[in-house]
């Protein structure tokens, strides 16, 4: 599916504001890394992937893992405006007489590929679907979003070394570069930099990008799919909380809700965000 550039940036404002509302209503989420990862996913959906929202289990289709996969405030409103479900349908986010859960669950939500939470374990499932393909000789592309702080698992390492075992050049896999995780700064945490030294030497082919250039993360995506004999790795820099500016580059905006006054502020950023760009 080809998408012009004011349509993608219409459909990742829209996703924002859609996004502050979900957690607002049930006063719970993860609006930080959501925020950072609604260009990449943006495009992944309605520019890169091979899918079809009416035939969501396609064998041949595209497949997405969210590793990240308390991020759903940003997968589920990108989920709904490519018509996997109505819009309405995000009202019941984490609500008890819902299914849209808090982290990406596959039973009961059309689209989502793989259920996540636990951090770690959904690059490894991405590596098997990808492995899987190989072995049914089938030509579908896995894609997997990690967050650089979940990165500090070693779980995730683990999967890198098999990934480039097996050659899987189906495999393209995006880290949200944002520089935060819960605790404060990734650097301080538990540094990881740098990654593209280690996973050139893990045997991944490695490409950078501003992760909200809506046009660089599409031609970068295309060059990936060109890539043969070895897993893809694109390192994302992003901001955390993008969008809203008391959000920005906030650890503290990780995850919790905002309040009515946070939230009217948000709002309104957001909203005239989403105008100016139906505007144009």
């Amino acid at each position: 599916m080809k998408t012009d550039m004011h349509t993608l940036e219409t459909v990742a404002a829209k996703g924002r504001l859609l996004g502050l509302d979900m957690v607002y209503r049930c006063a719970s989420g993860h609006l930080g890394g959501s925020f950072s990862a609604m260009d990449i996913l943006t495009v992944l959906y309605f520019e890169t992937m091979r899918i079809d929202p009416t035939h969501p289990e396609d064998p041949d289709r595209d497949r997405f893992v969210l590793s990240k996969g308390h991020c759903t405030p940003a997968l589920y409103p990108i989920l709904s405006q490519r018509g996997y479900f109505p819009e309405e349908t995000l009202e019941a986010f984490r609500r008890v007489d819902g299914h849209l859960s808090g982290h990406a669950e596959m039973h009961h939500v059309q689209g989502v590929d793989m259920s996540t939470g636990s951090l770690g374990q959904g690059i490894s499932a991405a590596v098997g679907m990808a492995l899987a393909g190989k072995l049914d000789e089938r030509d579908y592309q896995v894609y997997a979003l990690l967050g650089d702080g979940e990165i500090e698992e070693g779980q995730v390492w683990e999967a890198f070394l098999s990934g480039a075992k097996y050659k899987l050049d189906n495999l393209c896999a995006i880290i949200d570069v944002n520089g935060l995780q819960i605790d404060g700064k990734t650097a301080d945490v538990m540094p990881t930099e740098p990654l593209d030294k280690k996973l050139e030497a893990f045997g991944w082919h490695v490409l950078k990008v501003d992760g909200h250039d809506l046009a660089a993360l599409a031609a970068v995506f295309e060059q990936a799919r060109e890539v043969t004999g070895a897993p893809t790795m694109i390192l994302a820099k992003t901001v955390k909380g993008k969008g809203v500016s008391f959000m920005e580059n906030q650890s503290g905006w990780h995850g919790k809700a905002p309040n009515e006054e946070q939230y009217q502020m948000a709002r309104q950023e957001l909203a005239a965000a989403l105008a100016e760009k139906e505007g144009r």
